[in-house]
């Protein structure tokens, strides 16, 4: 659905069970995104019925598989999710560590921000990250994202912000 230079970003679907049960248990999803409940594959496929296939189905946009390119590997997801939560849609992310600090996540969001901006025509993105998650921070602010404020939720929650510039047809 989207090419990066190094990446494939993909709807998911009920094939993807395994591997989204493995990213939403590793310690650091748990950790910096929350527990989503899933135990086991039918967990997984009803989670990702509910969640991603649902809204890409509704939107045209959801969270993505993201795979490398060089071997069609499965190394996390990326994309765009719009919750109950948030005024505007925001860009979420998550990867297994292997695969981190290898500039994936710039990659992908970089192409999801796009693609929200370019095909979808929102005015605007949201990030949303936990307050002690530095390296994802630092991700929203290098995707020129502003700090706006520090949600106080059941968990703090730092909101980031862009504003796209308005198209003129």
């Amino acid at each position: 659905m989207i090419d990066t230079k190094r990446l494939t970003l993909r709807p998911l679907t009920l094939d993807d069970a395994s591997f989204y049960l493995r990213l939403v248990n590793e310690p650091s999803f748990l950790a910096n995104i929350g527990d989503k409940g899933v135990r086991d594959l039918e967990g997984a496929r009803a989670a990702l019925l509910a969640g991603p296939m649902a809204m890409q189905l509704e939107l045209g946009y959801s969270l993505w598989m993201v795979t490398r390119k060089e071997d069609g590997a499965c190394i996390g997801m990326c994309g765009l999710i719009k919750r109950d939560t948030l005024p505007d849609t925001d860009i979420g992310y998550a990867y297994l560590p292997a695969y981190w600090g290898q500039g994936y996540a710039w990659e992908a969001a970089s192409a999801a921000m796009a693609y929200g901006r370019d095909v979808v025509g929102l005015p605007r993105l949201l990030g949303i990250v936990s307050p002690d998650n530095t390296a994802s921070s630092e991700l929203l602010k290098k995707l020129g994202m502003n700090y706006v404020e520090r949600l106080a939720t059941e968990k703090d929650t730092d909101l980031y912000r862009i504003e796209f510039p308005l198209r003129h047809s």
